[in-house]
């Protein structure tokens, strides 16, 4: 579509960065990370930012909710979806700088309807940019990111009580179907690989 198009070609210039911290919920101890993106991002290249920094695989819908800072009104931000039966805004057509400000610096975030992985994502800081740093920008975190598709957070808790029980029946196949290791304290920011979100949006072209 059309305004597909042209979000692809949206000047990226910017001379600020947004500082976010993204914490992913019901789950303790807590997975949080915290990065830094050009001011110029929508709220699709926050999305796949969010994606590769807390290590999904984008492989389900997402959706942003945010208090529109004009009307005062929530607004939903994602992949617009007729059969959930709501308006849904295209995130490639929203500017992060419309929506979050030091004001109004919260947003929810979730991520596959059918395991509710719910993030809050919180505006810290507006930073200027820094000359010979690439955005966006991974500056800390905590834990690993739970595998896809392994049922929400309550799905998880049993993952993780399974794995860490040598003894039990399901042990082997889990740890199989998790990729053969999984280690739940792991993070380190300089594994995050960001991916480019315009590629990313051309995985949509042909559904909308």
């Amino acid at each position: 579509m059309a305004d597909i198009k042209e979000a692809k070609l949206m000047k990226k210039q910017f001379d600020k960065v947004y500082q976010f911290k993204i914490t992913l919920q019901d789950i303790k101890p807590p997975i949080w990370r915290r990065i830094r993106v050009p001011a110029s991002y929508t709220f699709w290249d926050l999305h796949v930012a969010i994606q590769d920094v807390m290590g999904w695989t984008d492989t389900h819908l997402h959706e942003f909710q945010i208090k529109n800072p004009k009307t005062g009104r929530k607004i939903n931000i994602g992949i617009p979806d007729k059969e959930f039966g709501r308006k849904v805004s295209p995130g490639w057509n929203k500017k992060i700088v419309d929506f979050f400000t030091l004001a109004n610096p919260k947003a929810e975030y979730n991520y596959d309807f059918g395991d509710n992985w719910d993030h809050v994502i919180s505006l810290e800081e507006i930073l200027p940019r820094q000359n010979g740093i690439d955005y966006p920008l991974c500056v800390d975190g905590a834990m690993a990111c739970p595998p896809e598709d392994c049922g929400g957070s309550h799905g998880y808790e049993n993952f993780l009580a399974i794995i860490m029980n040598a003894g039990h029946e399901d042990h082997d196949s889990m740890l199989e179907w998790a990729g053969g290791e999984f280690h739940p304290e792991h993070f380190d920011c300089a594994e995050v690989v960001f991916d480019d979100p315009a590629k990313r949006l051309d995985n949509l072209d042909a559904d909308f």
